[in-house]
């Protein structure tokens, strides 16, 4: 196969079809993505086969854990992203809508029109479910989208992509408004993010390896997120017992999201009542913990705990797996500057009861997502209502955290006047 020729096929196509979906009505899209929540849930015992598939070549090949666990199409995953398509459906639709218009004095009303990117290059590794979440995006943005899932996953994806075209040509919209890149090769991705002509924004979702030479290679924009260091900061006046359910869940309710706490910070007037308890929990989950001095000495103390040292490097990283590294600071000046040097900027969180604590760590946390007494793991377009996401990114321009509907379109500027000349 000549790769440059077929992604050139590909852009052309998406390229014509964005104009199609930047048109096209609000009820073509919802009605796209009705039909396909529905396909979705009919289809999903044969979706669920071709995932099969993909798992069992993932476990030959010596895929790690974590991405097996992002791999698999479970029933609930099917029916989750389903549901997103229908949230979608239900949701405004942000395409021609007008704001902030006012008069000036020459007489001209000055105004923002949302509208669609055009194409957007979608390049992403493991997660089949992000093949719908892209795709029921794009088509309710009135944008076109060139879809590249990672070779782990081609029979799911194609799988996938298969309903996708059966609900756009039901609604009467393009097929190729969603395209999948058929091969495997890995030339493909060198010519999907250096395609200007075709693709306005490259989004890749994946291990840092990825994004890294995404970002460095692109000749187009790119919306990416690095890594989830994830953290947790535990206040000197704390609920104790919501603290453990909190911390709990934001590290073992899934190991393998980047939403995911990796790293817990714990206020020293709060260390010696709450990490006993947390350390138990995690070690009876099996959880390594990586501490400081400080901690080390407290939970070294816990029976069945696994403690180790940390190094330098265990404050930044993303595990990904059951390991979380351990910290006591002294105030919550220490926690923030902590998070701000070594967060990802991706989702942290403080459990407090001191209301000015908690709104000083709400401004000064230098992150996309930032929350009070809740799991990071709420770090979600589903769960922030935005009935999908593209991925979440920790840019500050253009799209911030989970990047739905409003994060795939622009506003550009309009001028309403009746026969008005500049003088």
């Amino acid at each position: 196969m000549d790769i440059n020729a077929y992604m050139d096929t590909l852009g052309r196509a998406a390229r014509a079809a964005s104009q199609a979906m930047a048109r096209a009505e609000t009820h073509a899209k919802d009605a796209t993505l009705i039909e396909l929540a529905r396909l979705l849930r009919a289809a999903s015992a044969p979706l669920q086969a071709a995932n099969a598939q993909d798992i069992l070549a993932a476990k030959a090949a010596g895929l790690a854990a974590p991405l097996i666990d992002r791999l698999r199409l479970t029933e609930k995953v099917i029916a989750t992203v389903a549901e997103g398509c229908e949230q979608l459906a239900a949701m405004p639709d942000p395409v021609g809508e007008i704001t902030g218009v006012k008069r000036r004095p020459s007489g001209i009303s000055v105004g923002q029109m949302r509208v669609p990117l055009g194409v957007f290059g979608m390049i992403y590794e493991s997660r089949p479910n992000v093949t719908i979440e892209a795709a029921s995006l794009a088509i309710k943005s009135g944008n076109a989208c060139i879809l590249r899932g990672g070779s782990e996953a081609i029979h799911s994806n194609l799988a996938l992509w298969k309903l996708i075209q059966q609900a756009l040509a039901t609604a009467g919209l393009p097929v190729s408004a969603v395209q999948l890149v058929e091969t495997t090769d890995r030339a493909a991705v060198g010519a999907l993010i250096t395609m200007p002509t075709y693709v306005d924004v490259i989004i890749p979702r994946g291990g840092k390896s990825l994004i890294e030479r995404i970002t460095n290679d692109a000749r187009v924009p790119v919306i990416k997120h690095l890594d989830g260091n994830c953290h947790t900061y535990i206040d000197a006046e704390f609920d104790l017992d919501k603290a453990l359910v909190v911390t709990e869940n934001a590290k073992t309710q899934k190991y393998s999201p980047c939403n995911a706490t990796e790293s817990l910070l714990v206020h020293t007037h709060a260390a010696s009542s709450f990490l006993p308890r947390i350390g138990a929990i995690f070690a009876a989950k099996g959880v390594e913990m990586r501490c400081d001095a400080t901690s080390k000495a407290i939970l070294a103390a816990v029976p069945g705990a696994q403690v180790l040292d940390a190094t330098e490097a265990d404050w930044s990283t993303e595990y990904l797996a059951p390991i979380i590294s351990v910290k006591v600071v002294a105030s919550l000046d220490e926690a923030i500057t902590h998070i701000n040097a070594y967060s990802s900027h991706h989702t942290d969180a403080i459990l407090t009861t001191n209301h000015p604590n908690a709104m000083r760590f709400l401004r000064e946390v230098d992150s996309a997502s930032v929350m009070i007494n809740a799991s990071t793991r709420f770090a979600d377009g589903f769960e922030y209502g935005l009935g999908a996401e593209i991925g979440i990114s920790t840019d500050k321009i253009h799209a911030r955290g989970p990047v739905g509907l409003e994060g795939l379109t622009s506003q550009k500027w309009i001028v309403l006047g009746d026969g008005h000349i500049r003088g």
